[in-house]
């Protein structure tokens, strides 16, 4: 397994891409992280983000290597001309090429950074404006081909795939047998209200059954579900709830990074709308979208059925396909 985030990086020659994004925006983006990387093969890619995303982008999105966007090299690029530290310059230095969607409009950030690569840097907006979806306006910032693929990928590990066979055998569940509930985001006024997640996992009859995974912004809704019994796994590494997405039958969530990333690991879906724009912002794949504002107005009955029609929709094309 690569996953590994150090100082030394690869010996090969480098590209390191810069991202400040959540989940959601790193999934978005990653198709246009997959053209750089493959318009320079001959570099190895390194990933600068959210410690969290850079570990989990190791390999999977298609990365050697992974950075903290908290190193002390990143601050000093803010320093006074003249005060930028050695130590940024020995950092960033050593890269062929660096592209970079975090601070890509402030002046003084684009010339230390200039200075500090040789002027071997490139600068990308960070959510960039335009119609469509955010995938696609990615791809067009980084220059990218208008025919170039925006839907994200994951290249998971065996490893991933033996954890969430390990996590899902702790809940007495299997392979194939389950609904995964994601009930958060990154944002209250983005969350369907709990209690029709609640009534929905109720809903969900043999063979499937619900299956309810919780991040840590979550935490508060864990007695919520425990109350009604069902299956609740939390805390998980992001390559576990990937995993474990992969293997179920379908899932159901919020306008949220996790919905991006079940949908990137292959799952069918509904994901609910509320005050965002779905064209813009809606997990790519075979996954349904509803929007309704405010959120509550989205009934159980509505999702319940748009959940099963994507699951069966799903399973028979992947039918066809065998």
């Amino acid at each position: 397994m690569l996953e590994r985030m150090d100082d030394r990086g690869s010996t090969a020659p480098r590209l390191l891409i810069i991202f400040p994004g959540a989940l959601g925006d790193l999934i978005c983006a990653a198709p246009a992280m997959r053209w750089l990387m493959a318009r320079t093969p001959g570099l190895a890619a390194e990933l600068m983000a959210r410690a969290e995303l850079a570990r989990f982008a190791i390999g999977r999105l298609g990365f050697v290597h992974g950075h903290s966007l908290d190193r002390r090299e990143v601050g000093q690029l803010f320093a006074a001309a003249g005060r930028i530290s050695p130590a940024a310059y020995a950092f960033f230095g050593g890269f062929a090429q660096v592209h970079t969607f975090f601070a890509s409009a402030d002046p003084d950030f684009r010339a230390a950074l200039t200075a500090v690569t040789g002027m071997r840097a490139s600068f990308h907006p960070f959510r960039p404006a335009g119609p469509g979806h955010s995938a696609r306006r990615y791809l067009d910032a980084v220059g990218a081909p208008p025919a170039t693929p925006a839907h994200a990928a994951l290249d998971l590990y065996p490893e991933d795939f033996a954890a969430a066979t390990a996590r899902l055998a702790s809940v007495g569940l299997a392979d194939g047998e389950y609904v995964v509930i994601l009930p958060g985001s990154g944002g209250r006024e983005k969350n369907w209200p709990a209690e029709n997640f609640v009534a929905l996992a109720e809903r969900i009859a043999p063979p499937l059954r619900p299956l309810v995974i919780l991040g840590p912004a979550e935490t508060t809704l864990e007695a919520v579900f425990a109350a009604r019994r069902l299956p609740i796994l939390a805390n998980l590494e992001l390559a576990e709830v990937a995993a474990i997405a992969h293997k179920a039958a379908g899932f159901v969530g919020n306008d949220s990074g996790v919905a991006h990333l079940a949908a990137a690991a292959g799952a069918p879906g509904v994901a609910i709308f509320g005050p965002t724009d779905p064209a813009r912002w809606r997990p790519q794949g075979p996954v349904a979208i509803i929007r309704r504002v405010p959120l509550a107005m989205t009934t159980v009955a509505e999702v319940m059925d748009r959940l099963l029609e994507t699951i069966a929709g799903h399973s028979s094309m992947r039918a066809a396909d065998g």
